[in-house]
């Protein structure tokens, strides 16, 4: 029935120990180091690009961090600033305000006081002709009495 043989496989099975376990050849473990310095060096090279560009990246937003508050506080400056000038406007038209008062209040008072002296003397005024017409009768008496037989 297998009158026809297959041919037997002669192959070595390499243990775990022989794969792991560095070759004596000096060449091979030089060759070895020098990839694992250039994997290291590779590495630490992409690791440093990514540092930096984490670095850029969190200097970006700190400082767009830093504008938007910069704009926020400006802002409730911005808005005092404006309301102290419009106060300082206002209080400087109240004050001329108050100036044009005084003045005219001032006039009002000297009128009122020039009023005050015309109806005085218009009272002394009167007081006198009173006197000097007491004074016309009381000679024109005493004329008439010299006269009279």
């Amino acid at each position: 029935m297998f009158s026809q043989s297959l041919p037997v496989a002669r192959a070595r099975v390499s243990s775990t120990a022989e794969i792991e376990r560095p070759s004596a050849d000096p060449g091979g473990l030089e060759a070895s180091l020098l990839q694992l310095i250039q994997d290291h060096h590779q590495t630490s090279l992409k690791l440093r690009d990514e540092t930096e560009k984490a670095k850029k990246e969190a200097i970006r937003t700190a400082m767009r961090v830093s504008d938007l508050l910069v704009d926020i506080v400006n802002g409730g400056v911005q808005e005092g600033f404006i309301n102290e000038k419009r106060i300082e406007f206002e209080s400087r038209a109240l004050a001329a305000t108050v100036i044009r008062f005084a003045k005219q209040t001032h006039q009002w008072l000297a009128a009122s006081h020039a009023i005050n002296t015309a109806i005085k003397e218009i009272g002394d005024f009167e007081n006198w002709m009173k006197t000097m017409e007491f004074d016309c009768r009381s000679i024109n008496a005493a004329i008439r009495n010299i006269h009279q037989p």
